[in-house]
């Protein structure tokens, strides 16, 4: 379905064929209609399906069609992460870029001149805050900001901000706004939680769920099955020769990030690390640097994983087999984009190989398996234990639609 068939005003389908948008990603096409009649909505979509503009277009509709305060805070929109946040922020300002409405972004790991542009903006009224629950609160325990008129909310990756202890925040924040308000949630998983806070904080919500998709045809998949201490010498004989212009390493814990680029940087290669032991403005370099290509390795947890968008990636290495099918399909997820082509690698050791046959028989293809190099010894066979785990993503209903690159 295209855009031009959704009931959306002049000036949003303006700042769409600015950007190039087309065609509608299927939680496009069956969230913005329930979003513009104004209902409660839980949505279950995995990153990448385009649920940012799922949620920002019908909104930005609203305030643009219809009557709302000029100088109150209209819409809420809450994210567990700063780089989320600046991501929401991004778009907002592209879709809204023909219409007279303003947004704030507020976050923590900023100065205090940041701070402070946040303080104008929650005090004058900005249509739209973009906030995470910890930054939001700080502003509210400080006496000026009002959310008594706020007439939208919405709860983005609502069940990583419930692994990240934030159930309270948001309650905290709910308490502070009118009964009477439109609340969507976006959330990749629905698990007993997420239900509990959805019972709590929607009123007759509809409920939309999409089947995670499977990676994209043109990402090449493979893997290397090898004992754990051949992983690192892997990595090496496969940056020795070539360098990608950009490559992104998966790895489980901060500790293995840490190990993987001190081995890179032996190599003398530029590469740079993400993980939760650095500040958000280390991050922030981090991931400029990657991005204008002055690292052309990032070695990264699975935080960089939900979310993060950079299209020229080439290469995506799982240096552990990620925990189920949908992280899989996240991680890849970042190759291959805009209509590139990309490879996927991933490291199976003797113990992960249950794993990740879980995850190649979730995609309905048996990966192909490359020979580890002679020089680095035997390697293990593949010979994953029989096993009943089933997949998760059974039994969901599915949607087809894609948007449409130019």
């Amino acid at each position: 379905m295209k855009f031009s068939e959704l009931n959306l005003n002049d000036t949003v389908l303006q700042a769409l064929d600015a950007m190039n948008f087309d065609e509608c990603t299927p939680v496009q096409e069956n969230a913005i209609p329930v979003i513009l009649e104004g209902k409660d909505l839980i949505a279950v979509a995995q990153t990448g399906t385009g649920k940012t503009a799922a949620f920002l277009l019908p909104i930005l509709d609203k305030l643009s069609r219809e009557k709302h305060p000029d100088d109150s805070i209209n819409c809420i929109i809450m994210s567990p992460t700063r780089e989320l946040a600046q991501q929401i922020d991004q778009q907002m300002e592209g879709f809204s870029y023909f219409m007279p409405v303003s947004s704030v972004a507020v976050y923590g790991g900023s100065d205090g001149i940041q701070f402070e542009q946040q303080k104008k903006g929650l005090t004058l009224g900005a249509d739209v805050v973009i906030a995470t629950p910890g930054r939001l609160l700080s502003h509210l325990s400080l006496g000026y900001v009002d959310l008594s008129r706020v007439s939208y909310f919405v709860l983005d990756e609502a069940d990583r901000m419930l692994d990240m202890g934030f159930y309270d925040d948001i309650m905290q924040v709910v308490k502070l706004m009118p009964k009477e308000r439109q609340t969507i949630m976006f959330s990749a998983t629905m698990p007993a939680n997420i239900q509990k806070l959805a019972n709590n904080i929607l009123r007759d919500p509809v409920e939309i769920k999409l089947a995670v998709s499977k990676p994209a045809e043109k990402i090449i998949q493979a893997a290397y099955v090898c004992y754990e201490n051949q992983k690192l010498d892997i990595i090496q004989s496969l940056f020795i020769d070539e360098v990608p212009e950009k490559a992104i390493i998966f790895a489980s814990s901060k500790l293995k990030v840490k190990e993987v680029t001190k081995s890179l940087k032996r190599l003398k290669l530029n590469v740079g690390e993400m993980h939760s032991d650095l500040d958000q403005s280390q991050r922030e370099f981090i991931m400029r640097e990657f991005k204008n290509g002055r690292i052309n390795i990032l070695v990264a947890t699975d935080i960089v994983s939900r979310g993060i968008d950079i299209d020229d990636i080439r290469l995506v290495i799982n240096y552990d087999v990620p925990n189920d099918s949908e992280d899989y399909v996240h991680r890849i997820g970042r190759t291959a984009r805009a209509n590139n082509d990309g490879v996927a690698i991933t490291f199976v050791n003797e113990k992960e190989q249950t794993a990740f046959k879980s995850i190649e028989d979730f995609l309905e293809k048996t990966i192909y398996k490359i020979p580890v190099p002679e020089n680095l010894g035997e390697a293990p066979e593949y010979n994953p234990r029989s096993h009943n785990r089933k997949s998760n993503f059974k039994g969901k209903k599915k949607f087809s639609g894609k948007r449409k690159e130019k």
